[in-house]
């Protein structure tokens, strides 16, 4: 079986395609379309797994300068400066959180209170934030890249995820699906956000 929207090859019991969040239970109106979705969505290649780099720690109660760890320099060199940022090459977006860090990111990542990847997933960022209010799921935001723009994905999380463009559109993200956020995007993640930059 393959998915209506993007063609994945789907388990026959499957309810949800992997690759993109669509229903296999499409209806046919859906199936005449070639993307059942809305407009501002498109359908993206999946990113090929790729090692995770670090756990970056944002406390919203006691604000604390993110460090990654540092890896041991030979002998006879200086050590190299640890920086909040990925090894990744390709075009980088600085995420500002309403705390007040900035974070250096490219590539891809998740985004929650304790983000986990699957067994089969890797990433090169994940961003840990401390809410004592728990708005903000264990796993609640994926991002990742998609022709030079950053495209982001609620992973079902409770409160949900809005995006609000500095054009002035209000997006509340559907589970499953990716949204371009462009610069300048503020980025709602339960009671806390990040703008795009």
């Amino acid at each position: 079986m393959n998915c209506q929207i993007c063609g994945a090859e789907l388990p026959s019991d499957a309810l949800f395609c992997g690759e993109c969040g669509s229903s296999t239970s499409a209806t046919p109106q859906s199936r005449q379309r070639t993307d059942a979705r809305p407009t501002d969505t498109t359908v993206i290649q999946p990113i090929r797994p790729r090692q995770t780099t670090g756990i970056v720690s944002i406390s919203l109660d006691a604000p604390t300068a993110p460090t990654e760890p540092a890896a041991e320099a030979p002998a006879g060199t200086e050590p190299a400066v640890s920086e909040p940022r990925s090894a990744v090459s390709g075009i980088s977006f600085v995420l500002q959180f309403s705390t007040g860090e900035t974070f250096d990111v490219s590539g891809s990542g998740l985004i929650g209170r304790r983000p986990l990847p699957a067994a089969n997933e890797r990433f090169d960022h994940l961003v840990q934030i401390t809410d004592a209010g728990r708005s903000v799921s264990k796993t609640h935001l994926e991002f990742g890249q998609h022709d030079g723009e950053l495209w982001v994905c609620d992973r079902a999380s409770g409160n949900g995820t809005v995006l609000r463009r500095a054009d002035g559109t209000v997006t509340l993200c559907e589970a499953g699906r990716r949204y371009l956020a462009g610069r300048g995007t503020r980025v709602e993640i339960g009671e806390q956000f990040f703008v795009v930059a």
